[in-house]
């Protein structure tokens, strides 16, 4: 019967040139290497190593079983190593980035959650609206939102997400609310963008979508400045939607135009590499996973 030592032992003389550097490196007798080999010789019935008092060399049938066998190991070796791994508890640092509204609405629970679950670990949340550059900035995985990017990035599919139009109720006491999508061009809007000016809004509804150019006083390019715009009464935003409902359960907004919301945007973890992704950020994304395709798909 083939014995996977043997094969293993015929491919450390192959990588280290001899039967004595191959023993040093197994850290058993010469005599017991040879006893391998020819062991393993006997069992596939061919020669696989040309021996001379001077030299060693792979037969053609030797060259081709070695080829194939050392695949085989390697493949091996990396399995058991992914399941120790596996078997091991998460520790280290992860490092995440995540849009700013995202994080405040769909991953503090996760963090928490992930935190109590793995003492051994250590979160850097970094919430940001800007892209970063997630092999240049250290980044283990990321979470976007919208339409991706060409990117040689792993991406998986955690969901889709929505925005709902809003505004305080300020401001509606003092402009009125919009009874249909074109009335927003006669709104001032809080923009999530870089210019207050000529920006094109598609709102999803009965009608399918409907595009209407807005403008406002105010306008960033991040999420929370956004919020405190519109709760100042600057005028009507498009919030995503969980943290709109917070903010309209608490009565410091009012949903407009209710039959309409932004069109459904993907909702994405990306990660340098599938090839072998650490436990520590596996575990994340199997407890984030959950949480957050439940949360997006239910909004």
């Amino acid at each position: 019967m083939l014995d996977l030592n043997d094969i293993a032992v015929f491919a450390r003389v192959v990588e280290a040139g001899s039967f004595t550097a191959a023993a040093r490196l197994l850290a058993m007798p010469k005599t017991t290497v040879s006893r391998r080999i020819a062991a393993l010789e006997r069992e596939v019935g061919v020669r696989l190593l040309q021996r001379t008092t001077r030299s060693l060399s792979l037969t053609d049938a030797g060259r081709q079983y070695y080829e194939q066998s050392s695949l085989a190991l390697r493949a091996l070796e990396e399995a058991n190593s992914r399941l120790s791994e596996a078997r091991a508890e998460p520790s280290g640092t992860i490092r995440i980035s995540a849009p700013v509204g995202f994080g405040a609405y769909f991953l503090n629970g996760a963090v928490v959650d992930f935190l109590a679950m793995y003492p051994k670990t250590k979160v850097e949340l970094r919430l940001t609206d800007d892209r970063l550059n997630l092999v240049e900035d250290g980044i283990d995985l990321a979470f976007r939102t919208g339409v991706l990017q060409d990117s040689t990035l792993i991406a998986r599919k955690l969901g889709s997400t929505h925005r709902l139009f809003c505004a305080s109720p300020e401001y509606i006491a003092r402009r009125g609310a919009p009874e249909r999508p074109a009335d927003l061009a006669g709104h001032d809007c809080v923009i999530a963008g870089s210019s207050a000016a000529g920006i094109n809004w598609v709102l999803d509804g009965p009608n399918g979508h409907e595009t209407v150019t807005v403008a406002g006083r105010f306008a960033a390019n991040e999420m929370q400045s956004v919020v405190a715009a519109t709760l100042a009464g600057f005028g009507i935003a498009q919030l995503p939607h969980g943290m709109a409902e917070a903010f309209i359960d608490e009565g410091r907004l009012r949903r407009v135009l209710q039959g309409y919301t932004t069109p459904a945007g993907g909702l994405h973890v990306l990660y340098p590499s599938s090839r072998h992704l650490s436990p520590l950020v596996k575990a994340f994304i199997d407890l984030a996973a959950g949480q957050i395709s439940n949360r997006a798909n239910t909004a």
